[in-house]
C-alpha cells in the first residue's frame, strides 16, 4: 500500500527561491497510477499535441522548469515526479517495471499518441514505455539515459561492497524484515543540502541547485530533508548492465539520443553508448556542445532547439 510523502512544499523562514528564465508550471494535479498518487506538472496549451517527460533518478518534475517552457510553446507539456519522489506517494517496494508503467498509464490518459521525453533514469524509462506501449508513443528524446558503465554504477566516493552475493542479499532481506522505515538525516539548512548535492554534481551551479532542491526537499525538526523516499535506493536483485541495450531492439519510434559534449559525474564512453544504440532501429544522435549529463539543466534553449527541430519532422 502507498505511504505518503511530502505532499505540500515547505513552509518557513526560507522564501521560495527564484532562478532566472526557470518558469513554474502553469498546472499542478496528481494523478492516480495503480493506486499510487503521482505529481504531474504541466505547461502550454492543453489542446496542443502532448509531451511527457520523465525525470531521473532522485530528482523530480520541477528539473524541467528551465527546458519546459520553450517545448510548451508548441506542445502540453507534463511532467510525471515518479512514485518516491519529490510530492509523489512513497511505496513500500521500488521496482523498474512499476515505474515503466506508471508512464504508460499517463500517456494512455492523454486519449492520443504523445511524444516522450526522458532524462537520465528516466531516459531509459522512456524508452522502455515506448517499446511496452508503442500506440502511444510518436517519438522519444533519451537524454543521457542509456545506463550505467559496464562495470556498473556506484555514486562519487562510495566503496564497493566486498561481501559476496549471498551475504548482501540476505542483509537486505533483514532489513526488508524489519517494519521500521528509514528516515532522512535532517542537514541544518538548505544551503548544507545544496552543498550536498553539488558534491556529487559539480557543474550545477549553486543558485540553480538551490531552486532545484527547493522543490525537492521539505523543512522538519532539526533541518532539512530530501522529499525522495530512503528506500528508493535499497533495492536488491540480479541485474547486469548487458542486459540493457538488447531490449531497446523492441523500440519502433523514432529516437534521439542526446549527449552533452562535457566530462561529468555519471558520463558514458561515447563507444559504449554507440554500442547500445547499434540496437534501435531508428537513431539520431545529437551531442551539446557545453553540457555534461543534465544537458537540460545547463543549455536549456539549445536542448529544446534540438528537440523542436527533431520532434516537427
Amino acid at each position: 500500500m502507498p505511504t505518503p510523502g511530502a505532499a505540500c512544499y515547505p513552509t518557513g523562514p526560507v522564501d521560495e527561491p527564484r532562478y532566472p528564465d526557470a518558469v513554474a508550471p502553469e498546472r499542478r494535479e496528481f494523478f492516480a497510477s495503480d493506486g499510487v498518487r503521482l505529481r504531474v506538472d504541466e505547461w502550454g496549451d492543453p489542446a496542443a499535441p502532448p509531451l511527457v517527460m520523465l525525470h531521473g533518478a532522485f530528482d523530480h518534475g520541477r528539473g524541467f522548469d528551465l527546458l519546459a517552457p520553450h517545448l510548451a510553446e508548441r506542445y502540453r507539456v507534463l511532467s510525471l515526479t515518479s512514485r518516491g519522489h519529490g510530492d509523489s506517494e512513497w511505496v513500500d517496494v521500488y521496482a523498474w517495471p512499476s515505474d515503466v508503467s506508471d508512464a504508460i498509464n499517463l500517456l494512455r490518459s492523454l486519449g492520443r499518441p504523445a511524444h516522450l521525453l526522458g532524462h537520465s533514469r528516466g531516459g531509459g524509462q522512456a524508452m522502455d514505455a515506448a517499446s511496452w506501449a508503442p500506440e502511444c508513443v510518436r517519438q522519444v528524446v533519451n537524454i543521457d539515459g542509456f545506463g550505467p558503465p559496464p562495470e556498473g554504477f556506484a555514486p562519487p566516493g562510495s566503496k564497493p561492497d566486498p561481501r559476496p552475493i549471498p551475504a548482501r542479499f540476505g542483509d537486505y532481506l533483514d532489513r526488508r524484515r524489519n517494519a521500521a522505515r528509514r528516515a532522512w538525516r535532517p542537514y541544518p539548512s538548505l544551503d548544507d543540502l545544496v552543498e550536498r548535492r553539488r558534491a556529487q554534481n559539480p557543474r550545477l551551479s549553486r543558485e540553480w541547485l538551490r531552486y532545484f532542491l527547493y522543490h525537492g526537499a521539505r523543512e522538519v525538526e532539526g533541518g532539512w530533508v530530501w522529499k525522495t523516499d530512503p528506500e528508493f535506493a535499497g533495492g536488491f536483485g540480479p541485474w547486469r548492465p548487458e542486459w540493457i541495450a538488447p531490449g531497446w531492439r523492441r523500440l519502433r519510434a523514432p529516437l534521439l539520443a542526446m549527449t552533452g559534449s562535457e566530462p561529468d559525474t555519471w558520463r558514458l564512453a561515447d563507444a559504449v553508448v554507440a554500442e547500445r544504440l547499434s540496437n534501435v532501429a531508428r537513431v539520431e544522435r545529437s551531442e551539446i556542445a557545453g553540457a555534461g549529463h543534465f544537458v537540460h539543466m545547463e543549455r536549456p534553449r539549445e536542448t529544446a532547439a534540438r528537440i523542436l527541430e527533431f520532434l516537427e519532422r
